[in-house]
């Protein structure tokens, strides 16, 4: 079955590029979610004027890859207990955050996190009030830039979990 979910983990380049190498993610795309505007750019999230998230969509076959193992892949780069910073990025629009638009799968992410997590950790696990995908030249950022930033350590997916292993 095909699903959407939507995770934050700090700037939006490295997440999407670690989940777009994942057997069973059919699709990948950035954007900015659960924030206080309609169709923001990346320079309102810069100046604080909106509120929103930076977020990857992940649209995935579960029957390959789970909600659960893609949660338990967002745990291998992320730090949980880190409020609004990832990395050397800081702001509000760095927050960690899960957003659904099935209610099972905010259950499925409070049950995962719940038990493997102290109680404290900050990854927000919301509803998704609205998403906007970012510009063009966000998307696939570290494909057609290889050498620009990321936080997240790419060579944590194991060759197996890789869609061209």
């Amino acid at each position: 079955m095909i699903k959407t979910i939507y995770l934050a983990g700090g700037c939006f380049w490295g997440v999407e590029a670690y989940f777009k190498r994942l057997k069973g993610v059919l699709e990948t795309s950035v954007g900015y979610a659960n924030g206080n505007t309609m169709n923001p750019k990346y320079e309102d999230l810069k100046a604080g004027k909106a509120t929103h998230a930076e977020t990857v969509q992940i649209k995935y076959d579960d029957d390959v890859i789970t909600l659960t193992e893609l949660l338990g892949h967002y745990l291998r780069f992320v730090d949980p207990y880190s409020l609004n910073k990832q990395g050397e990025d800081e702001g509000i629009q760095y927050r960690t955050g899960v957003y659904y638009n099935d209610l099972l799968d905010g259950v499925t992410a409070e049950t995962y996190f719940s038990s493997v997590l102290e109680p404290n950790y900050k990854i927000e696990i919301k509803k998704l009030c609205n998403y906007f995908p970012a510009e063009e030249y966000h998307q696939d950022y570290l494909t057609k830039n290889p050498h620009g930033y990321c936080h997240v350590n790419l060579g944590l997916i194991k060759p197996n979990e890789k869609k061209d292993a």
